[in-house]
């Protein structure tokens, strides 16, 4: 009557689905640890490339884990280490390059992508306001203008994702704060 062979498949497949749940959640762990750490070696001007290879290679294995299981792509787990990577790497090339690199060039989705810029405009306050310490007021006023230009893009979408535009609100926030430090520079000269 009851094919006890079709639960022993079952159990088996479950079993490995929490398996790579439980390997995605320590992953992904890996992959904001190392964000966190990229964006603080930055700051402290160190030389992070190391950890740049090592963030994608653990985004690589993360991606591939998810690629058939389209629970844990969309698990809160997932979408905050793609968050969080495309916050760091956005920052490292930003500090590097000079450039933003596209979601394309992350390879990485829309909504991840712009949940890490969000955060990223949190770095780059920090990056104008150690830049007018160091006396460099004009790369601080180069960031200003950057984050005008997030935000300015940022407005042309209609977010209905809490999420997003929670975050999204806070660009508003981290702009006023690089208006008030380019006002002061030039209330001061």
């Amino acid at each position: 009557m009851l094919n006890s062979n079709d639960f022993e498949e079952m159990r088996d497949e479950i079993s490995k689905f929490d398996e790579q749940r439980d390997s995605l959640i320590k992953d992904s762990r890996k992959v904001v640890k190392l964000s966190k750490q990229i964006i603080y070696g930055i700051h402290r001007g160190e030389n992070v490339d190391r950890l740049v290879s090592e963030i994608k290679k653990e985004l690589s294995s993360l991606k591939a884990l998810t690629k058939n299981h389209p629970e844990l792509y969309y698990s809160p787990t997932y979408k905050m280490a793609v968050q969080e990577f495309v916050e760091a790497l956005a920052y490292y090339h930003f500090v590097k390059d000079n450039k933003i690199p596209t979601h394309r060039e992350l390879d990485v989705d829309s909504e991840g992508y712009l949940l890490g810029i969000c955060d990223l405009t949190g770095e780059l306050v920090r990056k104008a306001i150690d830049s007018v310490i160091k006396g460099n007021a004009e790369d601080a006023l180069k960031i200003k203008d950057l984050v005008f230009d997030i935000y300015g893009e940022f407005l042309k979408f209609d977010f209905r994702n809490g999420i997003l535009r929670k975050k999204f609100d806070g660009i508003k926030y981290d702009l006023k704060k690089l208006e008030e430090l380019a006002l002061n520079l030039k209330l001061k000269r």
